[in-house]
């Protein structure tokens, strides 16, 4: 998120690179047919932008939207950069560079800029989410700053940045139902505290869950463990899709959604020191509907 700006607006990005698209309904409908083995995962990459502007005094957040599917032709990547389709990472030296151009959907408006990720911190720890060990989660750079230049449309500003990693060896589908995640920066000390509340699926008892994660990480990069703190409840979506936070020491207050789909929501929550946290609820089980699978196409194309 943004720095404050001097006329009081404010801006977020978020960009996630995927190569076994989790949201994608080509790569589920693969995976019927074919099942899990037969369905390839880099035939279904997708580079995920969303851009978010508040303008000073506005209760709610504009938002672009871009999630292109692409196939393995137009994927390239090595130990130290990814390409899907024209946007790209690379990492030179100790920062991050990311290359955008999107398109995006249902109406079609140019995604393109450049971004300097510059971590903070960087743990070097991964984490099981489940006992299996079939899906592991790293927060690369949990405390992070970034530097952000769009062409297309014209915005520039500077301002904290998060870099994690989810990657495993089957769908995540198969194996949960949902998870609440949420990111904050504390005000006062410039830690970040993160929290990983997921819900595995009844019947898969080899994927039962790794004790839910509570981490903190203090502007060092040290990062201890904590017991997770008592759920708090948040408003459902307008697609009635549950979310709650976590009170510690008190309930957070829902700020904003950034967000909002039939089966996934972002928010901004504000915390009882002031600072803001992301906020991530998905739910697979909804994902999985005929009815949601059938929508999906409409927000995410497919260019071969």
């Amino acid at each position: 998120m943004s720095d404050p700006e001097p006329d009081g607006s404010a801006h977020a990005l978020t960009v996630i690179a995927m190569i076994g698209n989790v949201f994608s309904p080509y790569y589920a409908w693969q995976r019927r047919r074919h099942g899990d083995a037969g369905a390839e995962p880099q035939a279904h990459c997708a580079m995920n932008v969303s851009l978010y502007s508040q303008a000073a005094g506005a209760k709610r957040y504009r938002r672009l939207w871009s999630m292109t599917e692409r196939s393995d032709r137009q994927l390239q990547r090595d130990s130290s950069a990814l390409r899907i389709g024209r946007s790209h990472w690379r990492w030179q030296g100790p920062a991050l560079h990311i290359e955008l151009d999107e398109w995006t959907a249902p109406w079609p408006q140019r995604l393109r800029g450049r971004l300097t990720l510059q971590p903070q911190a960087l743990p070097g720890r991964a984490f099981a989410l489940d006992t299996g060990g079939h899906h592991l989660w790293q927060p690369i750079a949990p405390l992070a700053r970034i530097e952000v230049e769009m062409d297309q449309p014209q915005r520039c500003w500077q301002g904290e940045a998060y870099l994690d990693h989810n990657h495993g060896s089957r769908p995540l589908a198969r194996d949960f139902e949902s998870w609440q995640w949420s990111r904050a920066r504390s005000a006062e000390d410039g830690s970040c505290r993160i929290l990983y509340d997921a819900q595995a699926k009844a019947h898969r008892a080899g994927a039962a869950l790794s004790p839910a994660l509570h981490l903190h990480i203090d502007s060092t990069g040290r990062l201890c463990t904590l017991p997770m703190p008592p759920p708090s409840p948040l408003p459902t979506t307008a697609w009635r899709l549950p979310r709650h936070g976590h009170a510690y020491p008190q309930a957070p207050a829902l700020a904003a959604t950034l967000e909002s789909g039939p089966f996934y929501a972002r928010s901004v929550l504000q915390q009882a020191d002031g600072s803001l946290a992301v906020h991530e609820s998905l739910s697979l089980a909804r994902f999985e509907q005929a009815w949601v699978q059938a929508l999906l196409p409409f927000r995410m194309p497919r260019r071969g």
